[in-house]
């Protein structure tokens, strides 16, 4: 009998080690590119549509974490909507990526790290042109395996891997989910959640580091359930309040 749990961990184990292998210059050059942008005193954003928006989540107010890291969430693509099919149509209709942009307080000279696993909806690419209309830099955290061999349902007719300043490939499985159980044909077990969140925490560890080498003390929250960690965030939001936009 296949042990289902020991072939999935495994497989993770070698999307780790793939993407340390391929992956690990890429993260440094975003790192470099994170703490250049807080240097200079401009803002970080993240985006990500549906279950990509998980990763968004995963990157601000949590410990850990740099508290200079701002979600645009929208809630029709994400998780909580119903019926939840509705993010998939959303994430789909052309212009609404635009409007979401342009709704934030992204300006000239930030950074934006953009999750779509496909990278073919026209949310997160339109994310991605009007991003470098402003002139932020546009990182694409993506499945290249993936997102190479299905068209855009873009007009522009470009995949988000196609449009980004620097390109992260998550090493994952054509369609995400990865492992084949006997007497199912849909295969089961994605990994690009997992994996996505090793990577961008990987982002937010060297950008630490590089921040700390360049003499600048990282405004890195605290767990909210030790004693003390309110007085500390409290703290590091009101000194970088104004480029914090999701208090």
């Amino acid at each position: 009998m296949n042990d289902y749990i020991s072939l999935y961990m495994n497989h993770i184990r070698e999307i780790i080690d793939k993407v340390e292998n391929t992956q690990k210059d890429t993260i440094k050059e975003v790192s470099k590119l994170f703490s250049k942008t807080i240097m200079n005193g401009n803002t970080l954003y993240v985006f990500g549509a549906s279950h990509a928006g998980i990763i968004a989540e995963e990157l601000f107010y949590r410990t850990g974490g740099l508290a200079l890291i701002n979600p645009i969430f929208n809630s029709s693509i994400m998780l909580n909507t119903r019926p939840v099919t509705l993010t998939s149509k959303m994430e789909r209709l052309e212009g609404y990526g635009t409007e979401i942009l342009r709704s934030s307080n992204i300006k000239v000279g930030d950074t934006i790290l953009i999750h779509s696993v496909s990278g073919r909806n026209p949310t997160a690419i339109e994310m991605a042109i009007e991003a470098k209309k402003i002139g932020a830099n546009v990182i694409a955290l993506t499945n290249i395996e993936y997102s190479s061999k299905v068209n855009s349902r873009h007009s522009c007719g470009k995949n988000l891997y196609e449009l980004a300043d620097i390109v992260i490939d998550n090493c994952g499985d054509f369609e995400d989910s990865s492992m084949k159980v006997e007497g199912l044909e849909q295969k089961v077990g994605p990994t690009s959640t997992v994996i996505g969140a090793l990577i961008v925490n990987s982002i937010v560890l060297e950008t630490v580091n590089d921040l700390i080498k360049n003499d600048v003390e990282p405004p890195v929250l605290h767990s909210a359930n030790v004693d003390g960690g309110d007085e500390f965030n409290k703290r590091i939001f009101e000194k970088y309040g104004n480029k914090i936009h999701y208090l």
